[in-house]
């Protein structure tokens, strides 16, 4: 049975049911039909003096196009801490309409370990990203107005970009302003997918309505002839972009399929951004659960290193255990093995696929933290298989087989229980670099701690524009861009068993979100589809189902 069946058969409980069992007001919820809501952030302030339970980060190791099952196990992790009878919630991050038409699919879990409504969550949802869209888009049109009456702030270059919430290459690189209307200045232009704005991100940290106009007004949208930065709130801009986002800033709530309480909220890429849901859904569901789960994006070298970095040091906070999940396919394949083999047995490239989730343990260890290892089974696995994975991280890292996309959370019952064990654990967290550094320090503290790259080599495009925004960066931590599917900067080199360098194309200061986005080897912020996208295969039939959604 395909996910969005199963979904489709889940006995869904009313959202107010779900919101009841947290003992949320009714007059702190905004209900979105039957099986949607807002919670109010008026209700947050309410609990500021209520204790935070556990936080529990979800990570994964570097990815395959096999896929590893890293919400899948976040959403089988949960129900299985409430099967152990655990106060437990999600905290996840929306899915981007880019990978839903794209190649990667949607980001609801799978198998019986799903979010619901699954169709709604991985569509418009609750219209929050559209939000984002309209906001990060109205500040071009502002700026381009602003420059049209006459260029009062005398805008010589313009850095902010346009955007949309879909993959589309062409894109990319756009010529706009061909009207040929008096004073219309024709310019090139350039679209991000909107997971990639810098009002995602702002979106993602901001601590309240305040935190966030403060934020937005401070984004850098240009520089003038002097060199010096222009700012959105030099456009009296920041107030009418607040106002487009001031619904979407409610975080949002749906359940499980076992109808356990999950809020998801935000939803930045990991590759090109910080990839965290938002700062005020995992505080919300931290004063509510005695477990909060949430995961990051992509591999622990960029999605878990960001959440450590950025996210916790922002908040103040760190995890009470990292769950590291991994499948033995994947393993085989980043031992070298070919997509359309790694279901046969190869003792050979298992073993040698393992150091990729090794370098992820020794990670996480890195910044004081307690991780475990958590497997995804399937059929194909033997054994022995098995038993050489258990050998090779017996005395370096716990260990857990996870069964929930067939069993939901009866099936992730082993995982939770370890996890609540290691919750209690003491922990020493450090991030790994200290915000004092130089942006150089700070950029090579991750490429060869986390990464283990030899050297940083910078692009002249690099160094110049590290100069130009050095004393406006300071004390800001770095936000790496780079591929997802290896610790390297090239896709390609999986094993990662030579000396490599990590190579910086271009480095930009996101004043908005305070941190600096570093952009290696060919990294876009801007996808495009693949030659058959899961567009192709989306319909709706005459029964109003949808069909085609994974």
């Amino acid at each position: 049975m395909e996910d969005i069946e199963i979904a489709r058969s889940a006995k869904l409980k009313n959202v107010m049911e779900i919101t009841n069992k947290l003992n949320i007001p009714e007059s702190e919820v905004e209900p979105i039909g039957k099986y949607k809501a807002k919670i109010s952030l008026n209700y947050l302030e309410n609990l500021k003096n209520k204790k935070e339970g556990k936080l529990i980060l979800v990570t994964a190791i570097n990815p395959t196009p096999l896929g590893e099952g890293k919400t899948t196990t976040s959403i089988g992790l949960a129900d299985g801490l409430n099967a152990i009878n655990k106060n437990a919630i999600l905290a996840l991050r929306e899915p981007s309409l880019g990978p839903v038409f794209g190649i990667k699919g949607g980001a609801t879990g799978g198998g019986h370990s799903q979010v619901a409504p699954m169709e709604d969550i991985n569509l418009h949802f609750t219209g929050d990203i559209h939000a984002i869209t309209s906001a990060n888009n109205l500040l071009s049109a502002i700026i381009d107005n602003h420059i049209f009456q006459g260029n009062e702030l005398g805008f010589e270059k313009i850095t902010w970009k346009r955007c949309v919430d879909l993959n589309d290459r062409a894109l990319r690189t756009v010529e706009i302003g061909l009207s040929g209307e008096k004073n219309m200045t024709p310019r090139e232009d350039h679209f991000d997918i909107t997971v990639a704005s810098e009002i995602m991100a702002i979106f993602c940290l901001a601590t309240s309505i305040k935190d966030l106009k403060r934020r937005l007004g401070n984004i850098i949208v240009g520089y003038n002839k002097q060199g010096n930065p222009i700012y959105c709130h030099d456009l009296n801009a920041e107030g009418s972009l607040t106002v487009l986002l001031k619904d979407a800033l409610n975080p949002n709530i749906v359940q499980t399929l076992e109808n356990n309480p999950a809020i998801i909220h935000g939803g930045p890429f990991a590759n090109i951004a910080h990839g965290c849901n938002s700062v005020l859904a995992t505080k919300m569901a931290m004063k509510l659960g005695d477990y909060t789960v949430t995961e990051a994006g992509f591999g622990a070298d960029l999605g878990a290193e960001k959440f450590l970095d950025i996210k916790c040091r922002q908040m103040g906070i760190s995890p009470d255990a990292v769950v590291i999940v991994a499948t033995l396919r994947a393993l085989k394949y980043h031992g070298g093995v070919a997509k359309d083999e790694v279901n046969n047995e190869n003792e050979e490239a298992l073993k040698e696929g393992i150091n990729n989730l090794l370098k992820h343990v020794e990670n996480i260890k890195k910044y004081g933290l307690n991780p475990i290892v958590a497997i995804n089974k399937f059929t194909v696995d033997t054994e022995k298989e098995i038993e050489i994975l258990q050998n090779e991280l017996e005395g370096k890292v716990e260990f857990s087989l996870l069964e929930n996309w067939a069993k939901g959370g009866i099936g992730a019952k082993d995982l939770a229980e370890k996890v609540v064990r290691i919750c209690e654990k003491p922990k020493n967290f450090k991030p790994i670099y200290e915000l004092n550094l130089s942006l150089e320090e700070k950029i090579e503290k991750v490429a060869k701690e986390i990464y283990g790259a030899k050297n940083v080599v910078y692009s002249e495009e690099a160094k110049l524009d590290i100069e130009q925004i050095r004393n406006l960066a300071k004390n800001m931590p770095v936000c790496i861009a780079k591929t997802q599917y290896s610790f390297s900067d090239d896709p390609k080199n999986l094993l990662c068993k030579n000396p490599f360098d990590i190579h910086i194309s271009s480095v930009e200061l996101k004043n908005g979100s305070e941190f600096v986005v570093v952009k290696t080897g060919k990294i876009m912020t801007m996808p495009g589809l693949p030659k058959n996208p899961a567009a192709e295969n989306i319909d709706i039939d005459e029964n109003g189902n949808i069909v085609g959604i994974f």
